[in-house]
């Protein structure tokens, strides 16, 4: 169920502009009207956006929005009074509002039930994910199941008034939760405090935590045993990890120093980094997509797997059409690969992978499973993903870890299994790794031609001390051809776009 108030939304908008949504699309789909001064009025919707009218925007136009609507505040947000719209500012020099944003608010009942038992778990949560993907909805819907369902005491710290909306009564939304207000953002954390000394709560909601103010206070509400539900920037947890300001949230992290003896042991250098302190929040939910969230169950142990070379395996949600929700539990953890540079032995060299007529069966060592199921599902490539070294054709790993030894990459030369590595643990390498392996199928007569080639253009800048340009190939033939420059004595590189990259050998200097 949907609550959204639109008409009050649309009564602020000068005639002109609201008699001409009706034309630019459905309007119980508008996400928001962009009026800006001397250009023409905007609506937007879900994937695409269209002019109003041919008419510019008038200095009268946004002062009639903007006497329509509450006072602006310090970071130039206005509302709707009992509603969750949002009219947002844009000044000039003079501090003359020349710009307004006016997005719809919605309420959206039912949302929640994806994450419902780790809401109603009483474990601390913390939503990460990009603008526009339902945070602030799933705040507000957490917010009234613990009020509402579980009769707990719910206090939501409403900065900017997006979770209970404008006015000093808040939005039915939050059902029976209270509402505190923040009277200028930099003061956030302060509220926080408030908000557990004056008025004991047992649930603290949070929207947007920004700064370390706001992460220490964060802290010591966690620390006197009071769950909290909050928002925060960032995309992932390895991002948040390294955010400076944030990463307390998660336990922080710092350099120590190990003994000999002890980075012996663990088989690393002896400057390794580790978690500070236990992590804020208990759980931590990445939203990919609106429908589709990845959970951390155990934001210590998925943090401290990453830091000692593990990739933590996250439970993934997804809400079907129908409502139904989906559940893919995490894989085994993967260990980090930490092989020689690519030495092969005898088994190894002519066990090869026949590419054209088999599925290649992958073993992904140091790479996220779930990036990759995907880049195998989007080139549409006789691929899978085996969880059992013995069964693999590749081992496939990155390139940061794959210049130290370690056991697995040891097991895998001894079974002759092949060894590749990709650049980074994205899917855009591993599309990469996927198109370069399958369209290896050119014949062998080109490759031999391609060698040719690059014999003869070695000759070339040898004799005329002049660079020279190879014809284009694909990635996996100009490695060869590089290596064969450098085992010469020259130094090569490639330039180009795929398809047309090609390999420029240079003489010597």
């Amino acid at each position: 169920m949907t609550d959204d108030d639109l008409d009050l939304m649309l009564g602020v908008l000068p005639p002109h502009i609201r008699d001409a949504l009706p034309l630019a699309g459905d309007v119980t789909l508008l996400i928001e009207v962009v009026l800006d001064l001397g250009r023409r009025p905007e609506a937007r919707y879900p994937g695409h956006a269209a002019y109003l009218n041919d008419a510019s925007v008038t200095r009268e136009d946004i002062q009639y929005v903007s006497s329509r609507v509450g006072l602006f505040t310090r970071d130039n947000r206005a509302g709707i009074e009992r509603t969750l719209h949002r009219i947002s500012a844009i000044r000039n020099r003079l501090g003359e509002i020349v710009g307004l944003t006016c997005r719809v608010g919605r309420a959206i009942y039912g949302t929640v039930d994806i994450i419902r038992d780790v809401v109603e778990s009483g474990k601390g949560t913390l939503l990460m994910g990009k603008p526009g993907t339902g945070k602030t909805t799933l705040l507000r819907e957490a917010a009234r199941v613990l009020a509402d369902d579980l009769e707990k005491r719910v206090i939501v710290v409403d900065t900017s008034n997006e979770i209970a909306g404008d006015g000093d009564v808040p939005h039915p939304g939050i059902g029976r939760a209270r509402r505190m207000q923040v009277p200028e953002p930099e003061f956030q954390h302060a509220v926080m405090i408030e908000a557990v000394e004056n008025h004991m709560p047992e649930v603290v909601v949070i929207d947007e935590i920004g700064t370390a103010q706001e992460a220490l206070a964060a802290r010591t509400i966690a620390e006197r045993g009071v769950q909290l539900i909050a928002t925060v920037h960032g995309n992932t947890l390895e991002n948040l990890m390294l955010n400076p300001t944030l990463s307390d949230l998660v336990g922080g992290i710092q350099p120590v120093t190990l003994s000999d003896e002890e980075a012996r042991r663990r088989g690393t250098q002896k400057t390794v980094l580790e978690r500070k302190t236990p992590p804020t929040f208990d759980v931590l939910i990445e939203i990919q997509q609106r429908d589709r969230l990845a959970i951390y169950h155990d934001v210590a142990d998925a943090v401290d797997s990453m830091l000692r070379g593990y990739i933590p395996g996250t439970e993934v949600r997804e809400r079907a059409e129908g409502g139904e929700v989906r559940v893919t539990r995490p894989e085994e953890e993967e260990s980090f690969s930490y092989a020689s540079s690519g030495e092969r032995d005898s088994r190894g060299s002519k066990r090869r992978t026949e590419r054209s007529n088999k599925t290649l069966r992958i073993f992904p060592y140091a790479l996220n499973r779930e990036r990759l199921a995907r880049a195998i599902e989007d080139m549409k490539v006789r691929a899978v993903i085996v969880g059992d070294l013995k069964e693999s054709d590749v081992l496939l790993t990155s390139k940061a870890h794959a210049r130290r030894p370690s056991q697995k990459l040891r097991e895998a030369q001894t079974l002759g299994i092949e060894v590749r590595a990709v650049r980074s643990n994205t899917s855009g390498q591993m599309k990469n790794f996927l198109r370069e392996h399958f369209h290896a199928n050119s014949s062998s007569s080109d490759k031999e031609a391609a060698m040719q080639e690059v014999e003869q253009g070695v000759n070339e800048a040898v004799e005329t001390h002049r660079p020279v340009e190879l014809s284009p190939q694909p990635n996996h033939i100009r490695r060869l051809q590089h290596i064969y420059v450098e085992r010469s004595g020259l130094r090569s590189e490639s330039k180009g776009r795929e398809p047309m990259r090609s390999v420029i050998i240079y003489p010597r200097r």
